[in-house]
């Protein structure tokens, strides 16, 4: 009977010294919450432990996480590194019951790691981005130390008259403590998100007040046999809501268009420009229609998208600093735009003043850009793919060389230069989808962005190709929807499509991963005919 008394008693000790660790943990992570509103929200140990796990991660892991998360890859990473950390809050919890100080020691080692993430981060703002998790890791520690002694120590022995606890531990007290501790921590943690909400609020009435010049130079109408009407085929223009998102910022930069600045300065550069917001406004803006397109896009993927652009022509900007492109002796060969949240971007200068519609954007489809798409200002070039061409949130052109500097990606094995290449995908029908036999459309979509689409053709099985019926083509910067009507036969069937981009070149059939400029090759559905 006493050890099955003592058993349990372990039992609970251990449950409740395990509690302690979780509950240490959640007060460490809403206190440097809290203190993050005081320093920057992206110093916060969650965003800044992501983050650095991002840099650190792969180009493959990468890709796998956009390949099989898509745009909710960055919530898998926070849900990760939150069960890592419970998981950890846990051995911590049940170490510190037999050793107190090494479990609180523990708990201050997180710190560490947090700060230091926080400080190596491209962005930081120097050692005061690790004060949240300096601070919300002794706060964790301290009140770990304070649970586990609850757990550890032992009731005086009660007087005559008063309730006997034989267990030899302060349950009453731990309670007390533990309730305390996380209303305590929710409370932190809840006003240190209002206050880090608030932080942006700034930025969202500066987007609120922008109102978009008119063009000096607006687009062409979309020519109307653009947009197919065949049904399970995408709009021509992508809504705004619907737009790809790809990039790595775990907390989405709130920029507040008042306060914004952009830089030129390099090699090549007779003097320095810095613009404002309202200085770009003020200049004469174009509006153009073109098609973005993600390097992580896999054969048929999704992360294509074609949107209304109007901004400022970077080539412009660039001549006015003195910059010559490569081809007429200029020193420079290689454009670095940087983000405020330190990403950099490597795109070539003689593709961004070779006459193309390279751009600093400000407006997508007729209104500001939306925050997770780079307010207030981001750079888009035609023809390539955005690792190398669309910095979001920018704030700094340097001019340079690709001898002398490699950015981000190319630091991750992509490669420095990344032509869009010639690509084809059937939206319709879905993959093993089961149409009904006789005429079945079958539609998607085309691109080649710079080079135009000038054919696509399908094949049923293993059959002859086929050419489609091509929508009007807006211009060489925009996708291309396409259909055939195929007179479908009961039993499994392949379709494949293919394309010819507007210098004749045929679409590749050739297989390859999109690391490290792109993926191509034939893509093909399988449907089952009733």
């Amino acid at each position: 009977m006493t050890t099955v008394r003592i058993t349990r008693t372990a039992l609970t000790r251990g449950t409740l010294a395990a509690l302690s660790g979780l509950l240490a943990g959640f007060a460490a992570l809403t206190v440097a919450e809290l203190v993050s509103a005081a320093v920057r929200p992206e110093a916060s140990p969650v965003t800044a432990v992501g983050g650095a796990a991002i840099d650190r991660t792969p180009a493959a892991v990468k890709d796998f996480a956009i390949r099989n998360f898509g745009e909710n890859d960055k919530l898998v990473l926070q849900l990760g590194i939150v069960v890592t950390l419970a998981l950890f809050a846990v051995v911590v919890g049940v170490l510190a019951l037999r050793h107190r100080r090494t479990g609180s020691a523990a708990v201050l080692a997180f710190g560490v790691v947090g700060a230091a993430s926080a400080v190596s981060r491209p962005d930081s703002t120097g050692v005061v981005d690790g004060l949240p998790s300096l601070v919300g890791s002794v706060a964790g520690a301290v009140l770990l130390y304070v649970l586990i002694g609850r757990l550890t120590r032992p009731r005086r022995v009660a007087g005559e008259g008063e309730a006997r606890d034989e267990s030899g531990w302060d349950r009453r007290g731990f309670l007390v403590a533990a309730t305390a501790a996380a209303a305590a921590s929710t409370v932190a943690g809840a006003v240190g998100r209002t206050l880090n909400g608030r932080s942006a609020q700034d930025a969202v009435a500066s987007r609120e007040a922008a109102r978009l010049p008119a063009p000096a130079s607006p687009a062409k109408p979309i020519p109307a046999g653009a947009q197919l009407r065949v049904p399970g085929l995408p709009p021509f223009t992508t809504p705004n809501s619907k737009f790809y998102r790809v990039d790595t910022a775990l907390v989405v930069p709130k920029v507040d268009a008042n306060s914004w600045r952009l830089r030129i300065h390099g090699k090549g550069v007779r003097r320095d420009l810095e613009f404002t917001y309202q200085d770009l406004l003020d200049r004469p803006l174009i509006e153009r229609e073109i098609t973005l397109c993600c390097v992580s896009n896999e054969v048929g993927g999704p992360y294509i998208g074609h949107a209304r652009w109007i901004g400022v022509r970077l080539a412009d900007l660039l001549k006015e600093a003195g910059v010559k492109p490569p081809s007429r002796g200029g020193k420079a060969d290689q454009i670095i735009a940087r983000s405020v949240d330190g990403m950099t971007l490597g795109t070539p200068v003689e593709d961004v003043m070779d006459g193309r519609d390279a751009m600093l954007a400000v407006g997508m489809n007729g209104e500001p850009l939306p925050f997770v798409h780079g307010f207030p200002v981001r750079m888009l070039v035609p023809g390539l793919y955005g690792y190398v061409s669309a910095c979001k949130w920018i704030e700094d052109i340097e001019l340079t060389t690709f001898d002398d500097y490699d950015a981000y990606w190319v630091k991750r094995k992509w490669a420095r230069k990344a032509p869009i290449k010639t690509q084809s995908r059937i939206d319709t029908p879905k993959p093993f989808g089961r149409p009904e036999a006789g005429t079945v459309m079958v539609a998607g979509v085309a691109w080649a962005q710079h080079r135009g689409i000038e054919k696509v053709e399908i094949r049923v099985d293993d059959g002859p190709w086929r050419p489609a019926q091509l929508a009007e083509q807006d211009t060489v910067d925009t996708w291309r929807q396409w259909s055939y009507p195929w007179k479908a036969t009961p039993g499994g069937h392949t379709l494949t499509v293919r394309a010819t981009d507007g210098t004749g070149e045929v679409q590749t059939e050739k297989r390859t991963k999109t690391v490290p400029d792109g993926a191509s090759g034939w893509h093909s559905v399988v449907v089952t005919v009733d």
